[in-house]
C-alpha cells in the first residue's frame, strides 16, 4: 500500500522538482539566446497555424451564443461587451493552452524523448551537463513566451470573428458592438488572460520535457509519452485555469452594468 502510493506521488513530485530546477536555472544561469530563439520559432512554426483556425471559430460560436441570448434578453446593444469579455477572459487562454499543450508540448517530448532513448541525454551528464539547464529551460522559456503570443492572436482573431458574426451575419449595430467593450471587460481582464496563458505554456513544456526525458522503450516509449503529455497537460491546465479564474474572481472586483 505505502508503495503504491509512493508510485502515485512520483510523477508530480519529481514534476513540481523540475518546475524548481527551470526556474532556479532561469536566475541562476547564462540566458541561453540561440537555443531560445530557434526554440521559439520551431513552436511558433507548429501552433501558429492551429491557432489562426481554432481562434475564429472560436469567436464566431461565442458570437452567435452571445447574440442569441442577448437578443432574448433584449440586450442586444451589450453583445459585444459580452463577447469580449468571454474570448478575453476565458476562450483565449484555453485556445491558446490546448493549441500549447496538444502540438508544443507533445513536440517537446518527441524531440527529448527521441534524444533519450539515442543516449544523448546520457552523454551529455557525463560531460558534465545538466540536461535541465541546457535543453529543458530555453524551451519552456520559449513556449511561455509563445503561448502569450498566441494568446494576443486568439484575443484579436476572436474579436474580429465576434464583430462579422455579431454585426455582419445577424445584423447588430456596430457602433454598439465597438462602444461596449469596456461596459464589462477590463485592462485587468487582459492581464489575467496573459498570466493564464504564460502559466498555461511554462506548465505544458514542463511536463512534455518531464515525459520526454524520462521515456523508455525505444520508440514505442516516445509515442506513450507523448500521449501521455498530451492528457496530462489537458487535465493540469483546466484544473489551473479554475484555479486562478477562482482566485481572480475573489481579488478582482468585477464592473458592472
Amino acid at each position: 500500500m505505502a508503495l503504491s502510493v509512493a508510485a502515485m506521488l512520483r510523477g508530480p513530485g519529481e514534476i513540481a522538482a523540475m518546475t524548481v530546477d527551470v526556474i532556479k536555472a532561469t536566475f541562476t544561469t547564462r540566458f541561453q539566446g540561440r537555443e531560445f530563439i530557434e526554440q521559439a520559432w520551431f513552436i511558433t512554426s507548429v501552433t501558429l497555424m492551429p491557432t489562426i483556425l481554432v481562434s475564429i471559430p472560436f469567436g464566431a460560436v461565442i458570437s452567435l451564443q452571445v447574440g442569441q441570448l442577448t437578443g432574448q434578453l433584449g440586450a442586444q446593444s451589450f453583445a459585444g461587451a459580452t463577447a469580449v469579455l468571454a474570448t478575453v477572459r476565458e476562450a483565449a487562454p484555453i485556445a491558446a493552452a490546448l493549441i500549447i499543450a496538444g502540438a508544443a508540448g507533445s513536440a517537446i517530448c518527441a524531440d527529448l524523448g527521441a534524444r533519450k532513448i539515442r543516449e544523448e541525454i546520457d552523454a551529455l551528464e557525463v560531460l558534465g551537463i545538466d540536461p535541465v539547464v541546457r535543453l529543458v529551460t530555453p524551451r519552456v522559456l520559449a513556449t511561455l513566451f509563445v503561448a502569450m503570443m498566441i494568446n494576443g492572436i486568439v484575443i484579436a482573431a476572436g474579436i474580429a470573428g465576434g464583430y462579422f458574426f455579431t454585426v455582419i451575419i445577424s445584423g447588430g449595430s456596430a457602433g454598439a458592438f465597438l462602444s461596449s467593450f469596456t461596459a464589462l471587460a477590463s485592462l485587468p481582464d487582459l492581464y489575467i488572460a496573459m498570466v493564464k496563458a504564460g502559466v498555461f505554456g511554462f506548465l505544458a513544456a514542463i511536463v512534455g520535457a518531464y515525459k520526454g526525458l524520462n521515456a523508455a522503450g525505444g520508440p514505442s516509449g516516445v509515442g506513450k509519452a507523448v500521449n501521455q503529455t498530451v492528457i496530462l497537460a489537458f487535465m493540469l491546465l483546466f484544473l489551473l485555469n479554475s484555479i486562478i479564474t477562482a482566485v481572480y474572481f475573489q481579488l478582482v472586483p468585477q464592473n458592472g452594468l
